[in-house]
């Protein structure tokens, strides 16, 4: 499975990319294949200042609905328009197309409290 190291991991199989205070949120690779095929991405929360772990969403698959949890505390900021047509994207690119939301952080110390790629790989292993 392809865990990017520039990316941090939660627990609950989400991942984050920064970039100053913006956060790009999906979920990872172990998350989508575990799944199965995705049929539909549910996410009501644009604009919504949300604390850490709480749920932004969910993510329904052929067998299964999944809610989503925020990495850390801030506030959605956009939401990837391309899932409304196409959420097999989280299946076929996780880490590119297949983003779910961006996010200001509230608190940048959060980020350090995410597994590095190696704990995460070592925690689904």
């Amino acid at each position: 499975m392809n865990f990017p190291e520039n990316l941090r991991y939660t627990k609950d199989h989400e991942w984050v990319s920064i970039d100053g205070t913006t956060a790009t949120i999906g979920i990872t690779d172990f998350a989508q294949r575990e799944l199965g095929d995705i049929v539909y991405i549910d996410i009501t929360s644009k604009g919504t200042e949300l604390k850490a772990e709480a749920i932004f969403g969910s993510v329904e698959a052929v067998k299964t609905v999944s809610d989503l949890f925020l990495p850390v505390a801030g506030t959605i900021i956009e939401t990837n328009p391309k899932l409304d047509a196409n959420p097999e994207l989280v299946n076929s690119d996780p880490y590119g197309d297949g983003w779910m939301v961006k996010m200001t952080v509230k608190d940048a110390a959060d980020i350090d409290k995410l597994m590095n790629a190696e704990a995460y790989s070592a925690s689904v292993a």
